[in-house]
C-alpha cells in the first residue's frame, strides 16, 4: 500500500527516505519564515492552511503535496520551483540569469513563471540542436528588425 502525502512520515525502510526529505524541506520552509520574519500562524494563512498541518511541515512530520508547496511558496513570496527542488518532486535545473531573473520576479503569477521557463528551455533546446547539426547562421542580439539576419 502506498503513503499518501498526507500521511505521517514514519522511520523505518523507504519510509526513512521520505522522512529524510520531509525534514529537509520542512527545515528548508521554516528557515525561509524566520528569514522574512512571518510567524507561523501569518504564513498558514497566507498559504491557506492550518497552524498545526504547517508546524508538522516545519518539523518533518509530514511531507506536504505539490500543492500546498505552491501555496506555502506563494505565502513566502519564493518560487515554487525552488520549493519543489529541496522537496525531491523536480530536478535542479543548471544556472541561468534569465532563469533567475524570472523566479524572483514578483509581478508575475507562478504559472506565468513556469510557462515561461518551459518556452525558454524549449527555445535552449532548439537552438543547441541547430547549432551542432547544421551550419545555421546565428543571429546577434537586437539585429531581429534587419530582413538579410532573418531566419528562415
Amino acid at each position: 500500500m502506498q503513503q499518501s502525502d498526507d500521511e505521517p512520515v514514519g522511520d523505518t525502510g523507504p519510509a526513512e527516505v521520505v522522512a529524510a526529505a520531509a525534514q529537509d524541506i520542512g527545515g528548508f520552509i521554516r528557515a525561509q519564515r524566520l528569514s522574512a520574519q512571518v510567524s507561523l500562524r501569518q504564513l498558514a494563512e497566507r498559504a491557506g492552511v492550518s497552524n498545526p498541518y504547517l508546524s508538522q511541515i516545519e518539523r518533518g512530520l509530514r511531507k506536504p503535496s505539490a500543492d500546498v508547496l505552491a501555496q506555502i511558496a506563494k505565502g513566502l513570496r519564493v518560487s515554487a520551483e525552488v520549493l519543489y527542488v529541496r522537496a525531491g518532486i523536480l530536478e535542479e535545473r543548471p544556472a541561468s540569469p534569465v532563469r533567475d531573473a524570472l523566479l524572483v520576479d514578483e509581478s508575475i503569477s507562478e504559472r506565468q513563471k513556469q510557462m515561461l521557463l518551459e518556452i525558454y528551455d524549449s527555445f535552449r533546446r532548439e537552438n543547441g540542436q541547430v547549432g551542432e547539426n547544421s551550419g545555421a547562421k546565428r543571429v546577434p542580439a537586437g539585429s531581429f528588425g534587419d530582413p538579410d539576419n532573418a531566419r528562415g
